[in-house]
């Protein structure tokens, strides 16, 4: 069954039917106190493939960053990837395999509430980081595709031995914030150091290095 969200549905209503669909998938029934669950064996994730959105992008003044939180080969080549979440692609997206692990907390459950507190995830082995040139970025505004990031000249795919994100979610969590270090590889042989810190929707740190 495809799911359809019209695109004038308000941000909170897609995420109620997001988690309706999430129980009649998982056959969960919200509890009184704090929820955990582990992902992906109690809860697929949300329905985003990337670390990328609309005003929190992780960005130095040469480069950008987007880590993938499902594989990018299934990825719609044409989804605008600053959008973040992919409603209209529900059940899809959460049959595009996660390359990351972890748990979240739900103060009630995803029936209930629109995202989880907080959320702690962990690379699978090879989370793939792929890096642009903020040139190259800013030519394909106001949107980001896959097909456009693999056609931009100063791409690495880079694939990341340890990625480690701690989010504290907006509209959740009493003090939004994300916390992301990852460190691996690029297709050249050169080591990448990737450190992020946003908090109440402002980028506050981001660090970049490849040696």
């Amino acid at each position: 069954m495809r799911v359809r969200i019209s695109p004038g549905a308000s941000i909170r209503r897609r995420a109620r039917l997001v988690a309706a669909c999430l129980v009649l998938a998982l056959g969960f029934v919200p509890l009184d106190a704090s929820v955990r669950l582990l992902v992906p064996e109690d809860s697929p994730g949300g329905p985003f493939y990337a670390r990328l959105e609309r005003g929190i992008v992780l960005s130095t003044s040469e480069w950008v960053a987007i880590a993938f939180y499902r594989d990018p080969r299934c990825v719609p080549a044409g989804f605008n990837l600053l959008n973040f979440f992919d409603f209209g692609n529900i059940p899809a997206v959460f049959a595009c395999p996660l390359t990351v692990h972890g748990f979240e907390i739900w103060a009630n459950g995803p029936a209930v509430d629109q995202a989880p507190i907080q959320s702690r995830l962990r690379g699978n082995g090879a989370v793939p980081v792929w890096f642009v040139s903020v040139g190259d970025y800013q030519s394909s505004l106001p949107g980001v595709t896959k097909a456009e990031l693999l056609g931009m000249p100063s791409l690495l795919q880079g694939s990341a031995a340890f990625f480690d994100e701690t989010l504290h979610a907006q509209g959740a969590a009493k003090q939004s914030m994300l916390e992301l270090n990852a460190f691996g590889l690029v297709p050249d042989g050169r080591s990448f150091r990737f450190h992020a810190v946003e908090a109440a929707g402002i980028v506050r740190e981001v660090q970049i290095e490849f040696r």
